[in-house]
Order: structure tokens, then sequence, then C-alpha cells
């Protein structure tokens, strides 16, 4: 039994050798024990430049600044893929400030003008260190606290009456 081979098809042992041709072929094929076999001649693929031809301090070095300058251009400044989060950080302090003062959008009626204002950010800024423990023990009306000082409970906790969210049984995982 045969295999037939499409024409266009060329075996990988003669891809990359060199075959002879004409005359000699015909001999070759002969005088071989396998002629489909290669001959073994490589192909003259020389690598151009060959290794070790060029001088290794020739090669110049392509300088794009300021992104080749590694000090002032770290991975996380250059690295435009992710986002990586804003940090910011508001401490007891600063929410006592907000609390008491406001802010400059949305100032506080009670802020004084002048010198006695600035007096009263001190004074804000000495009771923000303390927590906001003690800015609610000190103003009751502020705090959003329930009975004796707790902090309120979800409505349905509070309220039974209120519907509580059931899953489908389509969208929920079984009782097994």
């Amino acid at each position: 039994m045969t295999s037939k081979v499409a024409s266009n098809v060329v075996p990988v042992a003669k891809k990359y050798t060199q075959q002879s041709y004409g005359l000699y072929e015909r001999i070759r094929r002969f005088f071989a024990v396998d002629p489909d076999r290669s001959n073994g001649i490589p192909v003259k693929n020389f690598r151009n430049p060959t290794p070790g031809g060029l001088d290794p301090k020739a090669y110049d070095d392509p300088v794009t600044l300021p992104a080749a300058d590694i000090a002032d251009n770290p991975y996380w400044r250059r690295d435009v893929r992710r986002s990586y989060p804003k940090v910011s950080a508001v401490t007891q302090g600063d929410v006592v400030g907000l609390l008491t003062v406001g802010n400059a959008a949305n100032p506080s009626p009670k802020l004084l003008a002048g010198e006695e204002g600035s007096k009263q950010l001190v004074a804000v800024k000495q009771d923000g260190e303390k927590g906001l423990a003690t800015f609610f023990e000190k103003e009751k009306a502020a705090a959003v606290l329930g009975e004796g000082g707790v902090p309120p409970m979800p409505v349905a906790f509070k309220n039974p009456d209120v519907a509580k969210y059931n899953l489908q049984a389509d969208q929920a995982f079984g009782n097994k």
C-alpha cells in the first residue's frame, strides 16, 4: 500500500538540506539505500552579522528623555494600563471639624468671624484629637445614635412588618 503525498509538500528532511540535481541526483538515487532520504548537506544559511562580528561598545543605546530617566520615572507613574486608587484618608479629627464648623462650601452658622473664629477653629482641632466619642458626649444633638448611645438598628430589624428580601428558586442554591 503506497500513500500519495501532494506534489507541493516538501518533506522536512529535505527542507533544511541541499539536494543535488540533474545527472548527480540520478546517480545518487541509483546508489542510495533509501532514495527518498536526505543527503544531509545543510542549507547555507549564514548568520549576518556573525556572532562576535560586532563590537559591543559600538552599539548606541537610543535614549528618549525623560522616559529613560529611571530616577524620576517610576513604574507606577508611567503604567497607564492600571488606574491606581488615589489615597485619601479622613481622620476622626477631620470628621469632628466637619460636624462642628462645616467646610468652605457649607460653613456652619455657629462659626464666628474674625479673631473669635480662629480661636474656635483651634478649639475644634483640639477636640478632634480626642476623637468622635468625646464630641458625641459633648453634643448629644449632633449624634445620630439611638437609645442608650447605641448606633441605630437597620430598618428590617426595627420594624418586622418590612418585607424581607427573598430569592426566587431559580436564583438561589437548593436546600441540599
